[in-house]
């Protein structure tokens, strides 16, 4: 195998693989549009960087073969349409899956360009003058007002992600865990004893016998220290007593 025919080879398998990677590339930007218009419900961040970091690998790994050794044949090529014309090209429109149906006039200088279309490259040369143009102190206050802006944006964000979150899960029948209610009121019954037993008196001595009774335990004449308390229906006694009077003559009066 003569230096010609080796280089002939060795472009055709770096051609091969530029065209196995971009292939790749291509299938997971489709993959990536088609979750985006039909799973945008339900789709979430993380998934969407998944399928965002596969195609940073395609490119990445492209950009390894473009800058391989093996590669260097490439930079003394020259692409170039054969043939200009109107006319539809069925070969051309297999090759670009009908996304190009003919090499026109017009279409060739935008799919060879190397460089920035004119009007986006004039707007790239006024921005980078109005860049190195640009003071420190007024770039400082354009990035702390920017970054202001992006702040207040990503408190929105996180307050509409907690919404709409709060309404999947009142939407997939979801109950809460809680009850503000019932945290209230057990605070309440801890601190104050509210509610843990409805209609009963307040309990103010305790008696030899174990038994609840009001004023029970106090010393004898000696006033209550707190407030007076309800006094309690007296029991009927049941002993009968017969209590004569004092001036009754007495029986064995002389």
């Amino acid at each position: 195998m003569n230096m010609q025919q080796r280089e002939e080879k060795q472009l055709e398998n770096t051609l091969q693989a530029v065209l196995n990677r971009v292939n790749d590339l291509k299938s997971a930007i489709q993959a990536l549009i088609t979750k985006v218009e039909t799973e945008y419900e339900t789709i979430n961040w993380p998934t969407f960087l998944d399928n965002y970091a596969i195609l940073s690998g395609h490119l990445t790994g492209l950009s390894k073969i473009l800058q391989a050794e093996v590669s260097t044949s490439l930079r003394s090529r020259i692409v170039l349409p054969l043939q200009l014309g109107c006319e539809r090209d069925e070969t051309l429109v297999r090759l670009t899956e009908g996304r190009v149906p003919a090499c026109t006039h017009d279409l060739v200088p935008d799919l060879l360009r190397t460089k920035p279309e004119p009007q986006a490259e004039q707007r790239l040369q006024q921005f980078n003058h109005k860049a190195s143009t640009l003071s420190y102190d007024t770039a400082q206050k354009q990035v702390a007002q920017f970054t202001k802006v992006v702040s207040h944006v990503w408190e929105i964000i996180s307050k509409g992600r907690e919404d709409w979150e709060g309404e999947s899960m009142r939407s997939a029948g979801m109950q809460p865990t809680h009850s503000i209610a019932d945290t209230h009121a057990l605070v309440t019954a801890v601190g104050t004893g509210k509610g843990l037993r409805p209609g009963m008196p307040p309990m103010v001595g305790v008696g030899v016998g174990g038994g609840v009774g009001v004023g029970v335990g106090m010393a004898r004449g000696q006033a209550p220290l707190g407030p007076q308390a309800p006094a309690l229906p007296k029991a009927p006694s049941a002993i009968k007593t017969n209590i004569k009077a004092a001036n009754q003559i007495h029986p064995y009066q002389r």
